[in-house]
């Protein structure tokens, strides 16, 4: 049996356990960080920390909802101490572009670990398939409180693999990969290609941040969740992220995934069919 030395914080969610499922391929150890793992991990509450930290000397960060959300800074940085405490080397910060909120945090967990790898992500292409977009896909109406504005969607299995190789191999301490899909699509343009995948009209309409709360409620959403996203939306769907990075050629040496080819694989899974996305 491998012995666990990576943890992997949000291991359940949707980089986690796609970052847990390649160390484990590589034959290396993970253990995943969640209020329902053993030992039990919870951002909220430090009594958790030390258990899930024992052994280890790689830690993924990823921190639930967002790292932009009010406070997120000061508590992963707070972990990021503990860690450190604990002995951990490597620090792999899960992070998103364009966000302010976000680069406070970065800089927070860069005071600790100097040599912190940051991933400062796109929004994520499978958003739309494993996430809160997944229902408005299937309801054919995309409605978010942004313009019809240009996104380089980037996909998870590129972050996934980029994070791997910071906790596990040598050339990536210190690093801030800005990473995002190879070109900038708009909504409308993304809403269209999932159409053609789902084999039914989708659209994208931009509506009020009040509209939006109220429609992320009503799905299941946490309100405090959900205006923390409507005002984290509000903020980067502004064209501040319009440009793609490099990010992920520099860390894979390989050009970025595309979200046509995301749409592509997506689709042939049936995600988008009624029958099985609602099973």
């Amino acid at each position: 049996m491998n012995t666990e030395h990576v943890l992997v914080t949000g291991g359940t969610g949707m980089t986690g356990r796609r970052v847990t499922r390649l160390l484990h391929e590589r034959g290396t150890g993970a253990r995943v960080g969640s209020r329902s793992g053993d030992p039990r991990f919870d951002w909220h509450d430090p009594d958790t920390w030390d258990p899930v930290l024992e052994g280890i000397t790689s830690v993924y960060l990823c921190y639930h909802p967002d790292l932009g959300f009010p406070g997120a800074g000061a508590t992963v940085a707070a972990f990021a101490a503990r860690a450190a405490r604990h002995g951990v080397r490597r620090a792999v910060l899960l992070s998103g572009r364009g966000e302010e909120g976000a680069e406070r945090a970065e800089r927070a967990v860069r005071a600790v670990f100097p040599d912190l790898t940051v991933l400062r992500c796109a929004v994520f292409a499978q958003n739309f398939s494993e996430s809160f977009l997944l229902g408005p896909v299937l309801d054919g109406t995309v409605a978010l409180p942004a313009p019809d504005v240009a996104e380089p969607f980037v996909d998870l299995d590129d972050v996934a693999e980029i994070a791997v190789r910071a906790l596990t191999e040598d050339g990536h301490a210190g690093e801030l990969y800005e990473l995002t899909g190879p070109r900038a699509v708009t909504f409308s343009e993304a809403a269209l290609l999932l159409g053609g995948a789902a084999g039914r009209p989708v659209v994208h309409q931009e509506v009020s941040p009040e509209e939006f709360v109220a429609g992320a409620v009503a799905a299941g959403l946490p309100e405090e969740v959900a205006r923390g996203s409507a005002d984290l939306l509000g903020e980067i769907l502004d064209g501040r992220n319009v440009r793609p990075a490099d990010g992920v050629e520099r860390a894979l040496g390989r050009p970025a995934a595309d979200f046509a080819g995301y749409v592509r694989r997506a689709g042939a899974t049936g995600v988008w069919s009624p029958s099985v996305a609602r099973s």
